[in-house]
């Protein structure tokens, strides 16, 4: 089992391990063949205006910067020289005209005792600090394309290397550190507290873009003002659409509401499904629908531990898919035919899950969206899972006629789907149930503490 401390606001007193990550970052480098001597060169976004006016765009900090620095700065540098374990941040320095404006800026001695960094100078430091780094005509740098300033040079460095980085921070990405996972834990709490409200508010609700408005409310009033995505506030046949975000149609006679939706803290995110009654009661429909997929998630989650083939346990999901709609008379005939001929993807269509952390989607999962395989097309994680990563579990069940009319034509799938069966179903839209899991050795920690049991949900909706 991965050691773990619950309580997060005592990990997350210390310092973002920015250097532990540049050690990291280093260590895979030069397990490549890399250079040792090398040195890693990366940049903050740039602050921009918004187009034609002055207003200043919304800002997002590059993740691979950040991983190395934990500094939201814009406009920002970093070095970090292998071979001496040196971690250097370039901030902005004073601007009188700015100062006006926005008053001073950090100053490098704030950002030495705010930072897990060795030393911190300007960005107007940034070449000469470069040129004058240990043996830089006989090493390496290393950069991401695309990423590099034009008045940057890297003149002095005998190699300039701008395909290994960006792999290496997206490898090194996927296990987490203690404080990572502590701030993920506190992006679940906050997004928890912020569902259950949607669940309380739900009754009196006119129209999905007011219950949009308390989920972020609830977010913004406890410090975590960026979502991790946009949020999917989708009411009735609204939840068959994967990704519904115009979250704006009336509430009036649907039965669920599909609320897909999660906080960021500090730059690292939570994402959070949960589907209930609007009303305060499922109809015989919308429940058993509920029952399967919850069903899924539950024993999904109890195949998921370090080592296990994510594949396989997307297959589990598909099976018990397949057997909850079978009971329902939804599919009809042998269970593993329906397996094989792939008739269970109208129904579930996306991946089970994708790793978590700075970004929603976060990297290192080595998806194949090439794959002729219609039922790992959209699967965002392959292979096995390691200890220390964040996945979510996200199963679902959804009534989409673009999806699933298709099928209804096609002679390979129509003989498996009952239709008027199916027509019942229609109005259910879409089911699904998403966790965050901490994947251990011998199991996983769901960091997820947002309720779902059907007593738990009905009691909130019901404000009980």
């Amino acid at each position: 089992m991965v050691g773990i401390v619950e309580n997060y606001d005592e990990i997350l007193k210390g310092k973002y391990p920015a250097k532990e990550h540049a050690r990291k970052v280093a260590k895979w480098i030069i397990e490549k063949g890399g250079d040792k001597n090398g040195t890693i060169y990366l940049e903050a976004q740039k602050q921009k205006l918004n187009e034609d006016n002055d207003g200043e765009a919304p800002f997002r900090q590059r993740r691979y910067f950040f991983y190395l620095s934990g500094c939201e700065l814009p406009d920002s540098y970093l070095t970090y020289e292998i071979s001496t374990d040196k971690l250097t941040l370039f901030i902005p320095g004073v601007e009188p005209d700015e100062v006006i404006w926005s008053g001073l800026p950090l100053s490098p001695k704030e950002a030495i005792s705010k930072y897990d960094i060795d030393d911190c100078k300007t960005t107007a430091d940034v070449n000469s600090h470069l040129a004058s780094s240990t043996d830089t005509s006989l090493s390496t740098i290393y950069a991401i394309p695309e990423q590099i300033s034009d008045h940057v040079t890297f003149l002095n460095f005998k190699e300039k290397d701008l395909k290994e980085l960006k792999p290496a921070i997206e490898y090194c990405r996927v296990t987490k550190t203690d404080y990572e996972i502590a701030l993920i834990r506190k992006a679940n709490e906050i997004s928890t507290v912020a569902h259950v409200n949607v669940m309380k508010a739900a009754r009196k609700a006119r129209n999905e873009c007011e219950l949009e408005a308390v989920f972020l409310k609830s977010c913004v009033e406890r410090n975590a003002k960026n979502q991790a995505y946009h949020s999917i506030v989708a009411a009735g046949t609204n939840g068959a659409t994967l990704h519904y975000v115009n979250n704006a149609a009336p509430i009036d006679k649907q039965n669920l509401l599909l609320l897909d939706a999660g906080c960021e803290v500090d730059c690292y995110a939570s994402d959070i499904t949960r589907t209930f009654p609007i009303q305060g009661h499922f109809n015989e429909e919308s429940r058993a629908i509920y029952d399967i997929v919850l069903h899924m998630q539950k024993q999904c989650i109890a195949a998921l531990k370090a080592g296990a083939v994510w594949d396989s346990i997307h297959e589990l999901a598909h099976k018990i898919a397949i057997d909850g709609l079978l009971a329902l008379g939804i599919l009809k005939g042998d269970a593993e035919e329906i397996f094989k001929a792939r008739t269970s993807v109208a129904f579930f269509p996306h991946g089970l899950g994708h790793y978590l952390g700075m970004d929603t989607h976060d990297t290192g999962g080595n998806a194949n969206y090439a794959d002729k395989d219609s039922m790992f097309r959209y699967l965002r994680v392959r292979g096995t899972v390691p200890a220390r990563s964040v996945i979510t579990v996200e199963p679902g069940i959804y009534f989409c006629r673009f999806i699933i009319e298709p099928y209804l034509q096609d002679e390979k799938h129509k003989q498996y789907i009952d239709e008027k069966v199916l027509e019942k179903y229609w109005d259910v839209g879409g089911v699904r149930i998403e966790d965050n899991l901490l994947v251990t050795e011998d199991g996983s920690e769901n960091l997820t503490p947002t309720p779902k049991e059907v007593n738990e949900v009905l009691s909130l909706v019901n404000n009980a």
